[in-house]
């Protein structure tokens, strides 16, 4: 899905604000190379924002120049969990490639675990993801939902899976599914079990999803 499309339909923002050119060639001088797609990503969301207003923290390059702890880790960070337990990003020696994959880490020591095969794909299923915390219209008893696997059957038959999975984001894999472009429904894969929250943009398009979703779940 084109980004623009996907900011606008779940976050609501027609003109995104992007980093300057000096702000992305100071982070490629600090790596040496940056992959183009993470530089047109910069170039067209970096100061948006409405993305700061969402889960986790997104790391553009106004962070670089903010926080320490960055010039010590050993990848490009995109994503970073925001109690800091888990980081996405590209390995320094990925970081030559035009679209490279992107990878998770929860500790310092733990192994970087593939989330995403490129750069591409991340970027989609991150900002999917993220946007479902800051959708205004949400169901107004609760926010997460355990799915039995025959009410996971429902979303999946009912629903139309949006074309991204986001993999080892906190031990968990995430797919995504919706009823209309300014509607969603997370799926959260925990070790077999599964976790739901789902919004939209606006009221119609909630009782439209509202549709599939009503009665499902046991509320957490």
């Amino acid at each position: 899905m084109e980004l623009r499309a996907l900011v606008r339909d779940l976050y609501g923002v027609d003109r995104p604000q992007g980093c300057t050119e000096a702000e992305i060639a100071a982070v490629r001088e600090r790596f040496g190379v940056l992959p183009a797609v993470v530089e047109d990503f910069w170039r067209t969301f970096g100061h948006t924002k409405r993305l700061n207003y969402v889960q986790d923290d997104w790391i553009f390059p106004e962070q670089y120049s903010k926080w320490k702890w960055l010039e010590d880790c050993d990848a490009l960070i995109l994503l970073n969990e925001n109690q800091g337990v888990c980081r996405a990003g590209i390995r320094r020696e990925d970081l030559a490639l035009p679209d490279p994959p992107v990878y998770t880490q929860t500790e310092d020591d733990d192994p970087w675990l593939l989330s995403a095969s490129t750069a591409s794909e991340f970027l989609e299923a991150a900002l999917t993801y993220e946007a479902v915390w800051q959708l205004e219209h949400t169901p107004e008893d609760c926010f997460f939902y355990w799915l039995t696997d025959e009410e996971l059957e429902a979303v999946q038959t009912k629903l139309a899976r949006r074309p991204v999975v986001l993999k080892n984001w906190m031990d968990y894999e995430l797919t995504f599914y919706s009823s209309r472009p300014d509607n969603l429904v997370v799926v959260m894969d925990v070790g077999g079990q599964y976790q739901t929250m789902y919004g939209a943009s606006t009221r119609e398009s909630c009782d439209a999803l509202m549709e599939v979703m009503e009665g499902l779940g046991e509320p957490i």
